[in-house]
């Protein structure tokens, strides 16, 4: 019987690629989150700005606040995990619409 010198080289390998293919995993899971925290982040502004208009169509005026589109145009933003900035300048401009993650990434 001849002895076997490649056994551990064989189990070394074996462990690197394993090691190296959790590391993949690992850095595929946070990347679909962080893309997934951004995705809503848009969401979440793009359903303030939609609002918005919707409001200024229908009154011919953007409204004052976001709290008023909360009330009357049923602006839906998950307050727990985003921050919403709504600034005025005029009632027949655009206001600037910002919509943050609270904590940052995930």
């Amino acid at each position: 019987m001849r002895p076997k010198k490649r056994g551990w080289l064989s189990g070394v390998i074996g462990v690197c690629v394993f090691v190296t293919a959790a590391v993949w995993m690992v850095q595929g899971v946070r990347q679909t989150a962080a893309s997934s925290g951004e995705e809503g982040r848009l969401l979440a502004e793009h359903a303030v700005r939609r609002a918005a208009v919707s409001c200024y169509a229908v009154e011919g005026a953007y409204p004052e606040s976001y709290e008023y589109l909360k009330e009357h145009y049923g602006a839906m933003v998950d307050e727990e995990n985003y921050a919403v900035f709504y600034e005025v300048f005029a009632s027949n401009i655009m206001p600037d619409i910002t919509v943050i993650q609270i904590g940052g990434q995930p």
